[in-house]
């Protein structure tokens, strides 16, 4: 074809070229056979006559061009230009206007479709407007936040504030609120959600403008709207921060066309017909073969073909592939033509193996079409094999999802194919992580839930905590029947969501694998340096929108990844029996400080990662026979200050050219598919980009030992004497395999890819579950005030009958999308999954303890790791699934006690958050009775230097977490310290009762007999401690008195003033330290009264007197008739309710009173003793 180009068309020709010379150019079917073959291949139009003899006459292969072109020229109809088509006006290709037709900041796609919200209120309108007739565009709704689609004039003005709908001239649908806007607003349509479509449809003719959510119309929206000589409106959308959208004007086939309205943008109808001619041909090559001994032709079923090097159908299909391929390359027909092609060859069912012809189709692709045609084909197709994907309604049987994938699956199975699309689109054009990601249907009667769970169930029965008691004892017979019910259809739920995750795992198992090497480098090798960088954007980037993976495509790829791991691993164990199982994996220590495995500047234990080399260089040599290269010691040190320079740079307010760096990078959040915003728009003159403004050059390299770009299988695997990522196994490693090496640097990304955002995630899902529980409280709530309604008020009945019909709707509703949330991220799999990790987390901590000094170069995300693992397993799985029917828990939770206890006060640890980290899983640790008494399991000499670092001064360092750790084993012991509620609040708010208590007392004896044996032997430890809980508590009650003054004087005030919930809140910290280190006063002089009573030691005394002075100075402001304190807690303000007498007087009570009997006992108070005391 002439619009080959001159290349493409010479080699094209050389594999088409007939030779004039020899007619019958196969050498293998006689001529009539062949003419036979190409007219059953060809057959000529109905327009033509079935027997014209024109087209009867004998077709050999140098005739068969010209009857090809002529067949083809049939289907050239005239094509009206966009701007000829009655009722449209603007450019024949209808993108977003990016150079004048927006308001605020806005990322836009390079495709001009798809865009994300940058500031408060941003708007944007398309190229082309409509003044006649019914037209419709469709919005693939990318985030569930904040928009207004619709249509505006061009007189519309919208500003940070009024976007559209917000002018008279302009319409809007808002699915975030459910309304509709023009000036004024009134409720209309359903929410939407994050993978739904809203088409908006406008009837010039009638005047009415209607939108559609997934095909369903949600009826007329507005009516009577302005129409007439010098009015054309133009698709329209305003969009909050972060929120993102792409738009489909026609470019791609609507996913919803609605019957009598055309889209914006005409589709390609001759390049249709035509491809939709060739590709009949193509199905006519694959059913149809040749028998030349019987000189005949045979039909077959064309999903067995193969090539088999027959020349007469490769010739044909040659002339076939130079029409076809060029039309390959565009999205629609891709989109329209091809990929509904592929799909029907699995309609059949069974497996994706089964199907043997799309791998065969996928290998005449790249035999008889350019590569960049290829390229590009394979490109569009995943492109709108993730469209439709991720924007396909939920039904019961998950059927859309399922049909894509398996296609997805089958073009994955082609390694040629699959290595290109790993190389050049899956990571860095596509956001291929959407595969991996199954949504959660935010309407449940259209996601087919009351049909697949027909009877829900919630929880109905609380203990005086309000939480589920879980006792399926007390069950009566209607609620076990309805409880097992729902747990069929949950089990129902879950046995289709796992087809849907089987698939996925099958991708990734694809994308993994090492033994594909026939074509180049392994396909796990190119995912690993992608993987690798996907991370490094995720964890460089934090808080960039264009950048970030969304948090819940995350999760579920976190999940799949941990599969695939898992199986490649097991395997590996099967075929190798050195090396260990999955469930013993862990990540060498190696790996943090050999250089072959870039963690992108993450902080490490022990600090910076250049200010390591320089200080450790020796221990490296020493313990892993690794010698750093001074010179990159000094290019380290110099690019550490580049850095520095460029972050200072990029803080001033130089606009979008400031944000260039980050425009090159993925753009998570805007097209659905395509993954690069390399516009930034604004309206602030200063910072408005060029439409075609270059990027800003990329960031430099930076030195490291090895670049993950330059690394080879070699580098990783290693080979003989190299030991690849194992470089520099320290003498406490065992020297024996773990596993192939580059599943340990997956099994690295995935630790961190749990810290960047799949924590967080879980912990936002829980809401889900808590509104199922708060529902239930209150429709039980309900039910009991019916009971109790008198009959003489059917007012109050009607109005609690009302309620209690919402309620019970709401708790139907969310009973199917809890069992959702749970089949797809808080089932007993996910959490053997998340358990797995912490184990891993665990025991990579404990072989780089080992090592010694180099434990400082281990990241600080694997501690982080191993305590939100903990802690989501504790806290988001439950009560769903239970955490000690995990297999060895008890020796886990053993292993983190000890590890917590450890590290808290490790000096190889240096960065201040992870510090406080540690000090707080370790006081969480020691609330609940399982775990403390792990913490109590541990060796003893761990447990004597967990108390010897709690109880170090106080002075420079963060000491109230340390307090508090040590007032959690003692509560439970002290004197009236035993409530789970505060008592003050159980008199004074009765209504309080029902709200949840503090963590039941869990004293523990074994740590306060290790802390009063550290107490007595080391004299100088107990008094320099004492010493510093004194000086805490004297500036802590001193603090809280000089703000209750504060909060009185502003009480006083006659004009009305309201006390800063700030400095409320800081004023009961005070408090509730004051009572806490009053509490750690009467612990060390219960279980060590010599500290205070024995006059030999050279510090009794002074202790004795600081103790009574400060007791007096709390006695004399708590207990003093009509005094300050007291008018402070007759206030009653929230946030001061544990303010209160009680609290801080027991505490000192039991002081007096253990002084007191100690005393007694002792037999030997003095003068000085008695004198103290009795002030």
């Amino acid at each position: 074809m002439s619009s080959k180009g001159g290349t493409a068309l010479s080699r094209r020709n050389y594999r088409l070229a007939s030779d004039t010379d020899k007619p019958k150019v196969t050498g293998i079917v006689n001529e009539k056979l062949l003419s036979d073959y190409l007219h059953h291949v060809f057959p000529a139009s109905i327009k033509q006559g079935p027997a014209s003899a024109a087209y009867r006459k004998i077709l050999t292969f140098q005739d068969l061009g010209a009857h090809l072109e002529k067949l083809l020229a049939e289907d050239n109809v005239a094509e009206d230009g966009k701007d000829q088509i009655e009722g449209c006006l603007g450019p024949s290709t209808v993108v977003l206007d990016h150079s004048s037709g927006f308001e605020g900041l806005l990322f836009v796609d390079d495709d001009l479709l798809g865009v994300i919200g940058h500031s408060n209120f941003s708007s944007i309108r398309a190229t082309t407007c409509v003044y006649k007739g019914k037209w419709v565009y469709e919005v693939l709704i990318s985030s569930q936040g904040l928009m207004q689609i619709g249509w505006c004039t061009l007189n519309c003005r919208f500003n940070q504030e009024e976007g559209v709908g917000d002018t008279p001239d302009s319409y809007a649908y808002d699915g975030n609120r459910v309304r509709k806007w023009n000036v004024t607003t009134t409720n209309y349509g359903k929410s939407w959600a994050a993978g739904d479509i809203v088409s908006c449809l406008i009837d010039l003719d009638e005047g009415t403008i209607t939108f559609c959510l997934n095909g369903q119309s949600l009826g007329i929206a507005f009516s009577n709207i302005k129409t007439g000589p010098g009015v054309a409106y133009f698709p329209a959308i305003s969009l909050s921060f972060k929120e993102s959208v792409a738009f489909n004007f026609g470019s791609r086939p609507l996913r919803y066309p609605v019957e009598g309205y055309l889209p914006l943008q005409s589709p390609p109808t001759t390049d249709l017909i035509k491809a939709t001619r060739l590709l009949g041909y193509l199905k006519t090559v694959l059913s149809t073969s040749i028998d030349i001994q019987e000189e005949k032709l045979v039909e077959r079923d064309g999903g067995s073909w193969q090539i088999q090097g027959d020349p007469t159908i490769l010739v044909t299909l040659a002339h076939i592939f130079n029409h076809f391929a060029p039309l390959m390359c565009k999205v629609y027909l891709v989109e329209d033509v091809l990929m509904n092609f592929l799909l029907s060859i699995l309609e059949g069912g069974g497996s994706v193996d089964e199907h043997p012809l799309i791998q065969q189709l996928l290998d005449l692709f790249w035999l008889l079409m350019e590569d960049y045609e290829v390229n590009e084909c394979l490109k569009q197709l995943m492109m709108s094999l993730l469209r439709a994907y991720r924007f396909s309604p939920i039904i019961p049987d998950l059927g859309f999802q399922i049909h894509y994938l398996r296609l997805t699956t089958a073009i994955l199975r082609h390694e040629k194919s699959r290595k290109y699309l790993l190389s050049n689109v899956l990571f860095d054009v596509l956001r291929s992580v959407v595969f991996f990601y199954i949504k959660t249907p935010l309407r449940v009667k259209e996601a087919g839930l009351e049909e697949l769970i027909p009877t829900t169930w919630w929880p109905t029965r609380f203990d005086k905590e309000g939480k589920d008691e879980r006792d399926t004892r007390e069950e009566t017979a209607e609620e076990r029947l309805r409880r097992r019910a729902y747990e069929r259809g949950c089990h129902r739920l879950k046995k289709r969501i796992e087809v849907v995750e089987e698939l996925q795992v099958q991708i990734l198992r694809l994308m993994l694998n090492n033994k594909d090497k026939g074509t180049g480098e392994a396909s796990r090798y190119i995912f690993l340096n992608k993987f690798r960088k996907f991370l490094q954007e995720n964890a460089s980037n934090r808080g960039n929108p264009t950048v970030l993976c969304p948090p819940e495509y995350m999760v579920c790829f976190l999940h799949r990844l941990i599969t695939a791991i898992r199986s490649y691993w097991d395997e590996g164990k099967r075929k190798g029996p050195g090396s260990i199982n999955s469930e013993d994996a862990y990540v060498p220590p190696q790996l943090f400080y050999n250089g072959k495995v870039d963690y992108f500047d993450l902080q490490r234990l022990g600090g910076l990662l250049s200010h390591l080399k320089k200080t450790l260089k020796d221990d490296l040599a020493a313990k892993a026979n690794i010698i750093i290269d001074p010179a990159e010691i000094q290019a380290t040190s110099m690019d550490d200050l580049d850095e520095d320079e460029e972050t200072g740079a990029t803080q001033r307010p130089s606009g979008a050219v400031a944000m260039g760096g980050a425009l090159a990078r993925p753009s998570w959040l805007s097209s659905p598919t395509l993954g690069r915003a390399n516009r930034f728009l604004s309206t602030a003159a200063v910072s408005l980009m060029t439409p075609r403004r270059p990027l800003a050059p990329p960031e430099k390299v930076k030195v490291r030992t090895l670049a993950v770009e330059q690394r080879t299988e070699e580098d990783i695997e290693g080979s003989h004497g190299n030991d690849g990522l194992l470089l520099g196994r320290p003498l406490e490693e065992p020297d024996q395999p773990i596993t192939e090496k580059s599943l340990l640097e997956i099994l690295d990304g995935v630790v961190m890819m749990y810290n960047l955002s799949v924590h967080q995630q879980l912990g936002k899902m829980v809401v889900v579950s808590d509104d199922v529980h708060e529902y239930a409280v209150a429709l039980k709530d309900t039910e009991e005030k019916i009971a109790r309604c008198p009959s003489r008020r059917p007012d109050i009945l009607e109005e609690l009958q009302k309620s209690q019909k919402v309620f019970a709707e709401k708790l139907n509703h969310l009973s199917r999308r809890l069992a959702w949330i749970n089949a797809t991220i808080y089932s007993k799999d996910k959490m053997l999954d998340v358990y797995w990790l912490l184990r891993v987390c665990i025991r990579t901590i404990e072989h780089a303890d080992s090592t010694g000094s180099l434990f400082a170069f281990m990241p600080e995300f694997y501690l982080n790791v191993a305590m939100n693992s903990y802690s989501a397993l504790k806290n988001y799985f439950s009560p769903s699934n239970c955490m000690e029917e995990l297999p060895g828990y008890e020796d886990t939770l053993a292993q983190l006690a000890a590890i917590l206890a450890k590290h808290f006060a490790d000096p190889r640890i240096v960065g201040t958050d992870i510090k406080d980290s540690l000090m707080q899983a370790l006081a969480s640790y020691v609330c609940y009775p399982q775990s403390l008494r792990a913490v109590e399991r541990i060796p003893e000499e761990q447990r004597m230097a967990m108390m010897r670092n709690l109880l170090a001064p106080y002075e420079q360092r963060p000491w109230a977490q340390t307090n508090w750790i040590l007032v959690r084993l003692w509560r439970g012991c002290g004197f009236g310290y035993r409530y789970t509620r505060l008592p003050h609040l159980l008199k004074t708010k009765p209504e309080d009762a029902n709200l949840p208590s503090l963590q039941k007392p869990c004293p523990s004896l074994l740590l306060q007999r290790h802390m009063a044996e550290l107490l007595s032997q080391d004299k100088d430890m107990a008094a320099s401690f004492l010493n510093s809980v004194l000086n805490q508590l004297n500036w802590a009650f001193s603090e809280f008195i000089g703000m209750i003054q504060e909060i009185q004087q502003a009480a006083e005030r006659p004009e009305r003033n309201f006390v800063d919930t700030r400095q409320l809140k800081v004023c009961a910290t005070c408090f509730d330290l004051s009572v806490s280190l009053l509490r750690v006063l009467e612990m060390t002089i219960t279980l060590v009264p010599e500290i205070f009573l024995d006059w030999t030691r050279p510090s009794a005394e002074l202790l004795l007197r600081r103790l009574a002075q400060l007791l007096n100075q709390v006695l004399n402001r708590v207990t003093a008739e009509r005094n300050l304190f007291d008018r402070v807690v007759s206030l009653r303000l929230p946030g001061l309710e544990s303010v209160d007498h009680y609290p801080i007087l027991v505490a000192v009570t039991g002081i007096l009173v253990r002084i007191l009997v100690d005393s007694n006992k002792q037999g030997h108070t003095n003068e000085f003793g008695n004198g103290s005391l009795e002030e």
